[in-house]
């Protein structure tokens, strides 16, 4: 029986690559189109990747999941291409669960606190500008 034929996946960030992967049989990531799994003999493509889980299956050791942000994947040959913004890893769905939202409530906080120096920021602005208008 022949070998069949396995990818290459590479998982980028803006600043880093998250994750190289070889002898991956199949891919699943969610796209602004719906759902699309890739398999080494798939045609090359070019698609949008909308958030969401991106499951890859390697040989023996089975399942790996990643949340991902947008971005876009590229498979040309056995090559694919995962460009997104941020990801994050887990061994399982329920840890990579607990991990998002741990994530999404820090960002939350930052957030929070970003908008409150940038509220006082703009505050304190106004009053020098009413200030300075009224000299």
């Amino acid at each position: 029986m022949p070998n069949k034929p396995l990818m290459n996946l590479r998982i980028l960030l803006p600043f880093r690559v998250f994750s190289a992967e070889a002898g991956v049989s199949r891919i699943v990531t969610d796209t602004i189109a719906g759902s699309v799994g890739i398999l080494p003999r798939r045609l090359d493509f070019v698609a949008a990747i909308s958030p969401g889980i991106l499951v890859y299956e390697i040989g023996n050791e089975g399942e790996v999941y990643v949340a991902v942000d947008q971005g876009i994947v590229i498979k040309t040959g056995l090559d694919v291409l995962v460009s997104v913004r941020n990801a994050i890893g887990g061994s399982s769905l329920s840890q990579l669960t607990e991990t998002v939202e741990r994530e999404f409530k820090v960002l939350n906080e930052s957030e929070q606190n970003i908008r409150l120096v940038m509220s006082k920021m703009e505050s304190s602005f106004i009053r020098r500008v009413a200030t300075f208008s009224h000299e």
